[in-house]
């Protein structure tokens, strides 16, 4: 299994360590239960791409990567926790609390709750697990999104975000995980998104219209927050907020001003 993916590593690289990696992989792995394997896999999938993209915590690109991660955590559990809002609260205010079928719909609220518990995992807690457990569930959102077609979203628009959210996270160098500062102002903006418009979906706020900019306002304005507090890092910082922005464009698309 490992052995295909010793290929993604540039040509040089591969001859230099890939026989060390492997011997490294086999002796780790050595009785590991098959979701370490996966996960090994993975991590060795993804240092292998970022080192052929030149994304690694000593280029310029890793390190705006690192600096957008928290960001791009906390849009994701904002955006898919508004998704699961706006379900239930329609959902409640209905007769009859409609049921789950087995189809791409019920897929994207799953995954909704998948990217919310990972996202908020990462935030809170275990940074690494919380982060792929988002991937995984933004790529599997991406997919029941475009299945379910226009009928129940964009198809195109949101997937495209989706995905490219994923690969933000996917791709930050895992050597440079955020500081407790930059994950709880991270948090505090997904708060500050989801709070208020979950309080709109469900009546509580004196208004009659959804407004769709409303996250991406919230997060401009906490990337110039960011961007003032550490002036030496300005630019890097205005930069990491709109490498995080793609799902609250979708937001903005799908639910409109």
């Amino acid at each position: 299994m490992i052995r295909p993916l010793l290929r993604l590593y540039p040509r040089r690289y591969r001859i230099e360590a890939g026989q060390e990696i492997l011997a490294d992989h086999r002796e780790s792995m050595d009785g590991a239960r098959a979701a370490d394997r996966l996960r090994e896999a993975a991590d060795i999938a993804g240092h292998a791409l970022r080192m052929r993209f030149g994304v690694t915590s000593s280029s310029a690109a890793g390190r705006l990567l690192a600096q957008a991660a928290p960001q791009v955590a906390g849009v994701a559990a904002a955006y898919c926790g508004l998704h699961l809002s706006r379900w239930y609260t329609a959902a409640s205010l209905s007769p009859a609390f409609p049921p789950l079928d087995a189809d791409s719909w019920t897929v994207r609220l799953f995954m909704s709750a998948l990217v919310a518990v990972g996202a908020v995992t990462a935030l809170t807690s275990r940074w690494r697990a919380g982060v792929w457990a988002a991937v995984v569930g933004l790529v599997a959102f991406a997919a029941a999104t475009v299945v379910s077609g226009p009928a129940f979203g964009d198809p195109v628009v949101t997937p495209l975000m989706a995905l490219l959210a994923a690969l933000a996270l996917a791709a930050a160098p895992p050597d440079l995980p955020p500081g407790k500062r930059d994950r709880a102002t991270a948090g505090a903006t997904a708060a500050a998104v989801w709070v208020p418009a979950t309080a709109l979906y469900a009546g509580v706020l004196p208004v009659s219209t959804d407004y769709g900019l409303w996250p991406l306002l919230v997060l401009g304005a906490c990337g110039i927050a960011r961007a003032l507090r550490q002036r030496t890092l300005a630019v890097v910082r205005a930069a990491a907020t709109v490498v995080a922005c793609p799902l609250f464009l979708a937001y903005a698309h799908t639910v409109g001003p």
